[in-house]
Parts: structure tokens; C-alpha cells; sequence
């Protein structure tokens, strides 16, 4: 919810305070002793502080992509999609460019699918443009669109309204390919993190117009969700940001 106001980069300024000390703690690479949560615990940690700027993680990260990409030595599995996530949003083009060459280059599902859903988290909205569409072509399977697309609404404020846009321009034929499914509800969700009541009024009037029953209840917990985002920072988002500030973010 912060992210989208002048606290974010305090917030941001917070999580490296807390989270940088524990990756010092659990490292980079996988131990002997390592079990099931602490792998998830390792990536957790680095797309976390990756989005947080933090500088040391932003450098290593770039490390281990330019030596995976290069032939050299090859990011563990389970910390690649944070990787890929992290030097994703330095909104290059050589970046956007790599990780398209990884995707085309392996068969493996799950290595396309971590590439593909982070394609469009970046800060360059011309490469969300080119995302969306990759998503739409005949490279990306039906099922996986939405995820795809999803993807870019994760990338930021404004990649929300983007991809908002583009799912109501495309709606008739998401509609057509996805109505009664799961993969639908997916699409009505990137609305889900909206965080005022004029992109609420939007979302309630589009939907007002473009029915979808059977999408009728993720659109219902969209509505409440941005509600209930607008009206916490209504509420809380003055004392939010005094506290930031009393704390030295």
C-alpha cells in the first residue's frame, strides 16, 4: 500500500535495516545443514531486499546473472527467480533482452515460467508494452497469459494502471478464452492492489458494463480490497509516515 506514496522509500529504507542482517546470516549459497525453509528463507530475502534497492544485493545479483548468462557459473535454483526478479528491474533493455535469450534457449517449464512472470516487472514502460504482448503470442502458452501479464501489475503503480488497461482493452477475448475458469479471476485480480477510490470507481464501472458472472466474485473482493486499501491510508497514512521519520527512514 506504501509503495504507491511519498513513505515508500522510507518503507523501503526499513526493510533493508531489518532483512539485510539476515541474509548476512543465512548467505547466498546453499550449506550441509540447510533445510526446506531455509531455501525459501534465502529467496524470500533477496527478492525482498532486491526491492528494496539495496545496494550490496542489487551488485551481487548483477554478479551472478552476467556469470549465468555468460556460461560461467549458474545461479542455484533457489535463488534464480529472485535473481532474475532483481536485475529485472534495472529497466535495461540488455537485462529485458538476456533473460528473453534464457527463455527461448531452454525447454524446461519451470525455468520459461520463472522467466516469464518477472519479464514485466521493470520501470521501463515501453518493455511492459512489449510484455503484454509477448504474453498474447503464440511463445507463451494460453494458460500461462495470465500469469504473464500479472507479472507486469506486480511491477508498480504504474504498471498496474498499464496493465489494467491493456486487460480492459483485451477483455472480450480474455473473456472468451479464460470465462469459468480460475485463469480468469487471475486477469480481474491485478485490480486487487489499487489503492484509491477513483481506481475504484473505475474498476466497479467497467465491470458495471462488461458483466463476467463468473468472475463475479473476484471482482467483489477486488472492490473491497481497494476500498480497504484507500481507507487505510486515509486513515493511518499521515501516522505511517511521522513514525517512518521518527524511527530516522
Amino acid at each position: 500500500v506504501v509503495s504507491t506514496q511519498s513513505t515508500g522509500t522510507q518503507f523501503k529504507a526499513m526493510r533493508r535495516r531489518i532483512f539485510s542482517r539476515i541474509l548476512e546470516e543465512v548467505g547466498w549459497e546453499k550449506r550441509a545443514t540447510d533445510g526446506h525453509t531455509d531455501s525459501l528463507l534465502r529467496n524470500m530475502l533477496v527478492t525482498t531486499l532486491g526491492k528494496s534497492d539495496d545496494e550490496q544485493v542489487l551488485a551481487k545479483c548483477h554478479e551472478l546473472f552476467n556469470q549465468h548468462v555468460s556460461g560461467g557459473k549458474q545461479i542455484e535454483a533457489d535463488i534464480r527467480g529472485a535473481v532474475y526478479l532483481t536485475v529485472r528491474q534495472d529497466g535495461k533493455e540488455e537485462t529485458y533482452r538476456h533473460l528473453l535469450d534464457l527463455f527461448k534457449k531452454t525447454d524446461l517449464h519451470e525455468e520459461r515460467d520463472r522467466i516469464q512472470r518477472i519479464l514485466g516487472n521493470g520501470p521501463n514502460a515501453q518493455l511492459r508494452t512489449e510484455t503484454l504482448d509477448f504474453a498474447m503470442s503464440d511463445t507463451v502458452r494460453s494458460n500461462d497469459t495470465p500469469f504473464v501479464i500479472h507479472g507486469v501489475a506486480n511491477s508498480g503503480a504504474e504498471g498496474r494502471d498499464q496493465t489494467w488497461a491493456f486487460v480492459q482493452e483485451k477483455f472480450p477475448v480474455f473473456k472468451e478464452r479464460y470465462s469459468g475458469g480460475f485463469l480468469f479471476t487471475r486477469l480481474v485480480q491485478v485490480t486487487s492492489n489499487f489503492t484509491s477510490m477513483e481506481q475504484y470507481k473505475s474498476v466497479e464501472s467497467f465491470f458495471a458494463e462488461n458483466k463476467a458472472p463468473s468472475a463475479e466474485r473476484a471482482v467483489k473482493q477486488s472492490l473491497e480490497s481497494i476500498k480497504l486499501r484507500a481507507a487505510w491510508l486515509d486513515r493511518d497514512g499521515e501516522s505511517v509516515a511521522q513514525w517512518f521519520t521518527q524511527q530516522g527512514l
